[in-house]
């Protein structure tokens, strides 16, 4: 059974640190990456890494902030969450992919964890 399961969430002041991390488990993903929904808007694309962690994608909305990377020993992928602001506030989704490449899309993901809550105060 494949799973993702994500951790790390929680509250936190204007300019601190989150990291999150992302365990895999029931097969062996290529790229992974990272997604948040804030309420009332869309998913939207955070981070992306690819299987050997060579390439990464970040979004402009996160670069220099936060950093993607993964342990595949522990098939775990990781965000570390710098100067976080109240506008990084949303749930965060783990994603796995299947198939070979990067993505920066949704579509490009086939497995999707659960989510966890990042609520940055002001």
């Amino acid at each position: 059974q494949v799973q993702l399961v994500e951790s790390g969430g929680g509250l936190v002041q204007a300019g601190g640190s989150l990291r999150l991390s992302c365990a895999a488990s029931g097969r062996t993903f290529y790229a992974m990456g990272w997604f948040r929904q804030a309420p009332g808007k869309e998913r939207e694309f955070v981070a992306t890494i690819s299987r050997t962690g060579e390439t990464t994608r970040n979004s402009d909305s996160v670069k220099g902030r936060f950093t993607i990377s993964r342990d595949n020993a522990k098939n775990t992928v990781y965000l570390q969450m710098n100067s976080l602001k109240p506008e990084d506030t949303a749930v965060y989704y783990c994603a796995a992919r299947t198939r070979l490449g990067v993505a920066v899309i949704g579509t490009g993901f086939d497995y999707w964890g659960q989510g966890t809550q990042v609520t940055v105060s002001s």
